[in-house]
């Protein structure tokens, strides 16, 4: 699209036009908007949309079990997210998805969980994985205790704020 107010000055030729063009090919640019003075010249072409097909491969992460422990769901009325025994909930920490994704507790499928029931966690400490658009982050406790409770399965598609694990809180 070109829009001009001043048609006597030809900045913008049509020669001209087609050498943007041939450059925009040339270095694989999608959009080009140039002005000078009252003059304004935009670029747009369309290109081609990329389909990425599904993988061949297994997944990196296949489900695998991981032990969670459950109370039947009338012994937690309150907080139905909560699975493990009944502790001082003021000495109980959570650790939640920070994003939407699918949850993996080990690094790979034939590896031990990064954390199970019964593990000391620290800060810094990784416990699981969650996979978002083909990209694998690695979640730490950002907290530090002991493991009381993993709340989420292997392979599960977890949202952000999904309680994942719970964590008794360090006495120090």
């Amino acid at each position: 699209m070109v829009n001009s107010s001043n048609s006597g000055n030809d900045v913008f030729d049509i020669r001209r036009i087609k050498r943007l063009i041939e450059l925009m090919q040339k270095n694989e640019l999608t959009e080009l908007d140039i002005q000078q003075s009252d003059m304004r010249i935009q670029l747009k072409r369309n290109t081609p949309m990329t389909v990425i097909p599904p993988p061949t491969h297994p997944p990196i992460h296949p489900a695998t079990p991981v032990p969670v422990m459950t109370v039947p769901a009338a012994a937690t009325p309150a907080v139905p997210e909560l699975n493990s025994v009944v502790q001082d909930e003021k000495n109980v920490q959570v650790i939640k998805s920070p994003m939407v994704g699918t949850f993996y507790a080990a690094p790979k499928p034939d590896a031990p969980p990064f954390v199970k029931i019964g593990d000391t966690v620290h800060a810094d400490t990784t416990v699981c994985i969650i996979e978002a658009m083909k990209v694998y982050n690695e979640i730490q406790a950002e907290c530090s205790g002991k493991i009381i409770a993993v709340l989420a399965k292997n392979g599960e598609t977890v949202e952000f704020g999904k309680p994942l694990f719970r964590v008794t809180k360090d006495e120090s």
